[in-house]
């Protein structure tokens, strides 16, 4: 396997690493909202789509790979296909990324000493709000696909060119096996006619 072939395999496999949280968070938001009988919000359903069939191409493409290198081209055109809508999804989320999702709170605290007497006072103690948190992460890690299908697009370009070169030189060496035959074949056929001759 060449350095490019392996590479994409690498970054194949942190597609995958990184959709799959995606895709289980978003698949909550859509549950929690369908038994409510709401619509799921625009920018969560659409990123949940398109992490769900990136997923599905990224899964499909890593197992298939013997057979995706040769047609490098298609798998490089739908790699920057999910580029781009990896940057509609990650805009159209983008309301997110203000919004804090974690916070400190004081909380008071009473230890009893017996015939002493007690000590109270306060702590700080984060409180994270657990779906502000959910919708943060993915939409951190669809900004992290937007770089990794854009990485394996250029690498399965590069797989191509090598898949390509390697082709041209079994074309090459079949051709010149060939031309060396033609003369021998041509020398024997005159033999021959001139031995019944």
């Amino acid at each position: 396997m060449t350095f490019s072939g392996f590479s994409f395999g690498f970054w194949r496999v942190m597609q995958i690493l990184t959709l799959i949280p995606i895709v289980g968070m978003m698949a909550w938001f859509v549950d929690y909202y369908t038994d409510r009988n709401l619509l799921t919000p625009r920018e969560q359903l659409i990123l949940f789509i398109v992490a769900t069939l990136a997923a599905a191409w990224a899964i499909g493409t890593l197992f298939l790979y013997s057979r995706a290198k040769h047609s490098g081209a298609f798998v490089a055109f739908v790699d920057l296909l999910f580029v781009g809508a990896f940057i509609g999804a990650v805009y159209e989320a983008r309301a997110i990324s203000n919004a804090d999702c974690s916070r400190f709170e004081r909380s008071n605290y009473s230890v009893g000493l017996g015939a002493l007497g007690s000590v109270a006072g306060t702590y700080p103690r984060l409180r994270t709000n657990r779906q502000c948190a959910m919708l943060k992460a993915s939409w951190a890690f669809g900004i992290m696909n937007c770089i990794f299908f854009f990485l394996t697009f250029l690498l399965a370009l590069m797989v191509k060119r090598h898949y390509d070169k390697r082709d041209k030189v079994v074309v090459k060496r079949h051709s010149s096996r060939h031309s060396h035959r033609s003369p021998r074949r041509s020398h024997h056929s005159s033999r021959r006619s001139s031995h019944y001759v």
